[in-house]
């Protein structure tokens, strides 16, 4: 049986207990706020109850967040699918590549793919998509590489201290 959540120079796997303090780094760095519409920074108590109450039943909590890692098990980011839609068999999908150490790398491709595959052959999804900040030339180039096709612009979406953006709408038909 083939693996899904393996893909290239990464595998995804489930939070667990002992990964509370990347997640609160990777959480609480400010600088990543921007992109995740992150406000206010987490606590270890509020990350901690987040593992523990986690269910990996994304048809349960329509979300799934699991940890990219490298095949020698380095954690180096993270991947959720969030707005689960399984009547419309979409979801969309978010990733983050924690540090510069651990990017230009591939993982995130990678990841994406992963998830992709896991996307289709184990939940069923038909799509994912993506909103993109329109100036966020890293990640539409990610995307793009991984399949995705912008779509649609989104007018001035997000409100940000330099004013509003326009956010990119990137979408892959996972169908065969």
């Amino acid at each position: 049986m083939e693996n899904y959540l393996q893909y290239g120079k990464i595998n995804l796997r489930p939070l667990e207990p002992e990964d509370i303090d990347l997640l609160y780094q990777w959480e609480n760095t400010t600088s990543l706020w921007k992109v995740s519409n992150t406000k206010a920074p987490f606590s270890m108590h509020i990350l901690a109850r987040y593992i523990q109450e986690s269910t990996n039943d994304i048809y349960a909590a329509k979300q799934l967040r699991l940890i990219i890692q490298t095949t020698e098990n380095k954690p180096v980011g993270m991947i959720d699918l969030f707005d689960f839609d399984p009547y419309h068999q979409r979801a969309g999908i978010g990733i983050l590549i924690h540090g510069n150490e651990n990017r230009q790398k591939g993982y995130a491709t990678d990841a994406i793919r992963a998830m992709a595959n896991y996307g289709l052959h184990v939940i069923g999804l038909y799509q994912l998509y993506a909103n993109i900040a329109e100036e966020n030339t890293v990640s539409l180039k990610l995307f793009e590489k991984a399949g995705f096709e912008a779509s649609g612009i989104k007018k001035e979406w997000l409100q940000t201290p330099e004013g509003r953006k326009n956010v990119v709408f990137m979408q892959k038909i996972l169908a065969p």
